[in-house]
C-alpha cells in the first residue's frame, strides 16, 4: 500500500484514466467493427455513416493519447482503403 499523500493521489489518478481509456478504446473498436459489418452488407448509406464515426472516434482517441497518433493514422488509413475500394 502506498504511504506518502503524492503516491496516493498517482494510484487514484492511474485508475481513473485507466477506467477513461478503456472506454475510449473500446468505443473505437465497436465503431471499427461497425464500419467492418456495413463492408459486409453493401448498405452504403450506412457505410459512409460508420465511417465517418469511426474516423471521428479514433481521431479523438489519438488526441486524449489513448492510442499514438500514427497508430490512429494508420487505422484510418487502413479502413478508408478498405472503404474506398467497396464503393468504387
Amino acid at each position: 500500500m502506498r504511504k506518502n499523500k503524492s503516491a496516493i493521489k498517482k494510484a487514484r489518478q492511474g485508475e481513473k484514466n485507466r477506467l477513461r481509456n478503456a472506454h475510449v478504446k473500446s468505443t473505437m473498436k465497436t465503431n471499427i467493427k461497425k464500419v467492418h459489418l456495413a463492408l459486409q452488407g453493401k448498405d452504403k448509406d450506412g457505410l459512409q455513416h460508420a465511417f465517418k464515426e469511426a474516423v471521428t472516434c479514433i481521431d479523438k482517441a489519438a488526441s486524449k493519447g489513448v492510442i499514438h497518433k500514427n497508430n490512429a493514422a494508420r487505422r484510418v488509413s487502413r479502413l478508408s482503403k478498405k472503404v474506398g475500394q467497396s464503393l468504387s
